[in-house]
């Protein structure tokens, strides 16, 4: 299957955050597909709209008649994480958004890739809190899935998310090599040629850790990222404000995929 427009929609996971960097620039998950794509197909085009931070409803005011007005072929979103932390937002209003969001696009004839999240009870114990809001999202992408015939890349099921390899210091984000296995999922669920399940295999050398190490690594996520992001939440201050979406027309892929 040859694609020739590619969109990218959501938030920093699709913004390719912790893969790269602002100074440097971020890839992420969305361009290293892109950079796929362009070797079955080298006219194609790329833009990404995501913009860290953003929540369901904010991607579909945002980005959705962007995305539309380019006449893509191919949308990849992943979105609903922002929702998930914010845990005064309204999760059935959000998930109705996100339904309708991917309703409209497959309406217009575009092939639509998506997914699930991964299992946070067994990356960050210390989150439990969420993980009821996280299988309420997943259980909806699924439904969606089905009822719409999208590409699912389901990261809920897969032991290779489960490495903290795969994870960000956030442990919310990919790093380089998580961002690189979501790209070779996604291919796997376009049928690209040569696309297997390996991406999902466990990777080599599993990382052993002691439960002393373990716990410190919980303490250590709390005080560095969970509290200074509540404390932000107090103060009304978002990681999104003032930002941009960093590749916000179509232009060709093989422009910028050096870095990917």
């Amino acid at each position: 299957m040859l694609f020739s427009r590619f969109v990218a929609m959501g938030d920093s996971q699709t913004e390719g955050l912790w893969d790269g960097d602002d100074r440097r620039g971020l890839v992420g998950w969305a361009d290293r597909l892109a950079y796929r794509l362009a070797e079955d197909n080298p006219e194609v085009l790329y833009a990404n709209l995501a913009v860290r931070a953003r929540r369901i409803a904010e991607v579909r005011a945002e980005q959705l008649d962007t995305a539309l007005g380019m006449d893509p072929d191919l949308v990849g979103i992943c979105v609903g994480m922002n929702d998930v932390m914010a845990l005064t937002s309204d999760m059935d209003e959000a998930l109705d958004e996100m339904e309708k969001m991917y309703a409209r696009l497959v309406e217009a004839g575009i092939t639509v890739i998506t997914t699930t999240f991964p299992d946070v009870r067994r990356i960050i114990p210390a989150a439990r809190f969420i993980a009821e809001r996280v299988d309420r999202v997943n259980e909806r992408i699924r439904l969606c899935a089905e009822r719409y015939d999208l590409r699912l890349v389901d990261l809920f099921s897969a032991r290779s998310m489960l490495d903290p390899r795969v994870w960000a210091t956030d442990r919310v984000h990919g790093t380089p090599l998580g961002h690189e296995r979501f790209a070779l999922a996604a291919a796997e669920a376009l049928g690209l040629d040569g696309a297997d399940h390996s991406w999902a295999d466990p990777l080599p050398e599993p990382l052993r850790m002691s439960r002393i190490r373990a716990t410190y690594r919980e303490i250590a996520w709390f005080v560095a990222v969970l509290w200074p992001w509540l404390v932000r939440r107090v103060r009304g201050i978002s990681s999104g404000d003032d930002a941009v979406a960093k590749r916000p027309v179509l232009e060709p892929v093989l422009r910028t995929a050096a870095g990917a």
